[in-house]
């Protein structure tokens, strides 16, 4: 048993012993952003296209026995965002794509967690890109890696609800409107 699973049990012990409730709050993991991924896929002409945000950050404040204390937030640098070639990566930062001079970050600030069914967890929150901004859920799954927690997802959304392809790049036909975002977060705590 490692001390800190004996300093636990002790502390439960005592509130439980003097007849204090025992309140159960988030605790922040660090994000391993090394490690960690976030990357999207759409598809243009009907040829899927994969691609990754290498610059992002993260706050999860986690607990297990009582997910709905538990919040995080995500922001991502637009900037970073890499399609694997240069050409390509500079015309997404343009006014019609991301704008990313005049909105540099998106990001996603969680407002509710909660058990769901098969052992994942249901995030609820708000997403916003290209200064828009939106509810939205999704599910996550939970693995542990040694001391590790991963929580892994996909999100999928409408580029044109977010304003991403404007003017001529409005037309689906040769950039379509689904867009899935995935993430896998390895943190430690």
């Amino acid at each position: 048993m490692s001390l800190r699973s004996t300093i636990t049990r002790s502390v439960f012990a005592l509130s439980m012993a003097a007849g204090l409730p025992l309140l159960a709050q988030a605790a922040p993991l660090k994000v391993d952003t090394a490690k960690s991924q976030v990357a999207i896929t759409f598809k243009q002409m009907n040829v899927p296209v994969d691609a990754t945000f290498k610059k992002f950050s993260a706050a999860i404040d986690f607990n297990a026995a009582a997910v709905t204390s538990s919040k995080a937030s995500f922001d991502l640098d637009v900037a970073s965002f890499d399609l694997g070639d240069a050409q390509y990566n500079k015309e997404v930062q343009k006014k019609e794509w991301f704008n990313a001079p005049q909105f540099p970050k998106a990001n996603f600030v969680s407002t509710g967690m909660k058990q769901a069914a098969g052992g994942k967890l249901e995030v609820s929150g708000n997403l916003t890109i290209k200064g828009k901004t939106t509810a939205v859920s999704f599910p996550v799954t939970l693995k542990k890696e040694g001391n590790s927690q991963i929580f892994e997802g996909t999100l999928p959304i409408k580029r044109l609800t977010y304003n991403i392809g404007e003017g001529e790049w409005k037309d689906t036909s040769m950039v379509a409107d689904e867009v899935v975002i995935r993430f896998r977060i390895v943190t430690n705590p």
